[in-house]
């Protein structure tokens, strides 16, 4: 058994054009005050790190990591959730999408998808200098528009797109392998990548490939009414990544799981600050420490109805209170003794 690491939060959320959420440094001493430990940097926000210096000149990381540790934070991972979901961009959400790309990229795809995979490999190298050995990100969606099968699939159709996906991202894990980081996919509504079925289909349409694994948000599961702890049963060797986040769910005779098109705080589904949701956190971080997952605790925060500076305070007490110490010892050791063969045949009768 592994003791969780954290508590650590995800920085992206709280960004902000005023201090101290506009520099790193104040960011970095906002989340030290709070109790955080360490910190999940969103690798598109520049004054937090510099991508292209990161991939390139380990000078750079040494001074970006002492930074960092200056406030008795550590780096828990890099993220690229939004370069990730240009790997795979279906062409239904193309306009959408070029929100999160560079201009010289925009309206040109296939210019697009090749800038993606280009950050993302550098986000692995960058995490290597770093000395991180997980990464953050979204599996990008070809097939989500076919989820609900109406008009029916054709015959073949999930099989070519989950190949076409890992034949995008194929490159990039072997980047990632030869740097030697874990991709840690978030498991999420809106991916190809957003329940077990769909995780196994991309991990067999890669060939197994190692560097597949899995970032672990139960709040997502609960939107889909999943069992999010029979999951961590199934996939736990495939943790290397975990996201603290609420949620709850409560249907009415008017809604349900896809939500009536609602703002978030008018859906029967939506994302709650820890404590305020649904959500079983005992017994997921017991299961995570049982199994031994080696993991960071990082809250997300996304809460439509409590503040962002409330959900921050409450959230690092919420997971250091979580956290499971795990022994060394068996409760019942005091009552042991040493092994003794000609004991044991005593025991048995033999």
């Amino acid at each position: 058994m592994k003791t969780i690491k954290g508590p650590a939060v995800f920085l992206a959320q709280f960004v902000d054009s005023e201090a101290p959420f506009n520099s790193l440094d104040g960011m970095c001493k906002w989340a030290a005050d709070l109790g955080y430990k360490g910190i999940q940097i969103p690798t598109w926000e520049h004054f937090l790190i510099d991508l292209d210096k990161a991939a390139e000149s380990q000078d750079y990381c040494d001074e970006l990591k002492g930074k960092v540790n200056s406030y008795g934070l550590e780096i828990t991972e890099l993220s690229t959730h939004l370069q990730g979901q240009l790997v795979a961009v279906h062409p239904a959400y193309d306009l959408m999408f070029d929100n999160f790309a560079p201009d010289a990229v925009k309206n040109n795809p296939k210019a697009r998808t090749e800038w993606a995979v280009d950050v993302v490999k550098k986000a692995a190298t960058a995490s290597r200098r770093l000395g991180i050995t997980a990464h953050a990100t979204f599996s990008g969606a070809l097939l989500w528009h076919t989820w609900h099968p109406w008009p029916q699939r054709p015959p073949g159709l999930v099989e070519m797109g989950f190949e076409e996906l890992a034949k995008r991202w194929m490159p990039i894990l072997n980047h990632f392998d030869k740097e030697g980081v874990d991709v840690c996919y978030e498991i999420h509504p809106g991916e190809d990548l957003h329940d077990g079925d769909t995780f196994e289909r991309f991990l067999e349409a890669t060939g197994n490939h190692k560097r597949v694994n899995i970032l672990y948000d139960p709040s997502h599961f609960v939107l889909q009414q999943l069992d999010y702890i029979e999951y961590i049963d199934h996939y736990h060797e495939f943790i290397k990544s975990f996201h603290v986040k609420d949620s709850e769910f409560n249907p009415t005779g008017k809604k349900g799981a896809f939500g009536g098109y609602n703002d978030w705080g008018d859906r029967a589904g939506r994302y709650r600050s820890l404590g305020d949701g649904q959500i079983d956190f005992k017994t997921i971080f017991s299961k995570l420490t049982q199994y031994g997952c080696d993991v960071w605790a990082v809250m997300e925060w996304e809460c439509c109805i409590k503040s962002p500076e409330q959900g921050a305070r409450e959230g690092a007490i919420f997971i250091q209170d979580h956290i499971i110490e795990a022994t060394e010892k068996t409760f019942d050791d005091f009552a042991g003794g040493a092994a003794d063969t000609e004991l044991l045949k005593k025991i048995l009768g033999t």
